[in-house]
């Protein structure tokens, strides 16, 4: 178990992610031994996008999660996590054994960077701020950006004419086409107050006790071809 300060140090990364690639990145952690392959697949295949990128998914009978499958359009999120594997199974871990405090030392981050004005809303992302907890909400649930900055800087006191509003900076839109349903894109949301993390309006529930073998009941289930994977699709640079 992570103390208050642990899991703010931990989730200081991801906690201004948009809340839909939050909820993935949360979950996909869970699934640790998986990341580093799903990070080199989609970097090969980096080229794709949406419903070309789902096809390729398919046709590979790709084997991990669904909420490992759902990064696969994040190349970039998928590296940060295979690179730091010992951050990304202490992120796992704590999801499954403390998902509420993990979800608070998010709010209290969101809090620092809000009070502090570098987290604003924008054309890429609306903040609503309330007494309890911030949201980050894309502006179009169809259009997602990956937010990047400097956590050392975001969640603390601006410098004597540091420029604020350059601190975040953000990548291209990934585009979430409707054939990435299957993958818990048709409505990943969080219900702060009750420290859930729902999928096609069903609360996710796995925990420590049950990570052998909960699977998550998504609307648009994701059903693999019989057999192993395999890698018949074929990618050029």
């Amino acid at each position: 178990m992570l103390s208050s300060k642990q899991l703010d140090d931990l989730v200081a990364r991801i906690a201004l992610y948009p809340d839909p690639l939050l909820a993935q990145v949360l979950t996909a952690s869970t699934y640790p031994d998986q990341i580093a392959d799903a990070s080199g697949w989609a970097n090969q295949h980096a080229d794709l996008k949406g419903d070309a990128l789902a096809n390729a998914i398919h046709d590979d009978n790709l084997q991990w999660d669904a909420s490992v499958l759902a990064l696969l359009p994040f190349p970039s999120v998928l590296s940060t996590m295979a690179q730091d594997p010992q951050w990304t199974q202490q992120l796992g871990n704590a999801v499954l054994a403390q998902r509420p405090d993990v979800m608070d030392a998010v709010q209290r981050q969101r809090k620092q960077a809000y009070r502090y004005g570098y987290l604003r809303s924008s054309a890429y992302d609306n903040v609503v701020d309330s007494d309890d907890d911030v949201e980050i909400l894309p502006t179009n649930p169809a259009y997602i950006y990956v937010p990047a900055y400097d956590p050392f800087v975001v969640y603390g006191p601006p410098a004597p004419g540091f420029f604020i509003g350059g601190a975040i900076r953000f990548g291209p839109a990934i585009v979430i086409a409707p054939s990435f349903f299957a993958w818990g894109w048709s409505h990943p949301y969080f219900g702060w107050r009750t420290h859930g993390i729902y999928f096609d309006a069903t609360p996710w529930g796995r925990g420590w006790g049950n990570r052998g073998y909960y699977v998550h009941p998504y609307a648009h289930p994701w059903v693999r071809n019989p057999g192993p994977r395999f890698e018949r699709h074929s990618f050029r640079r």
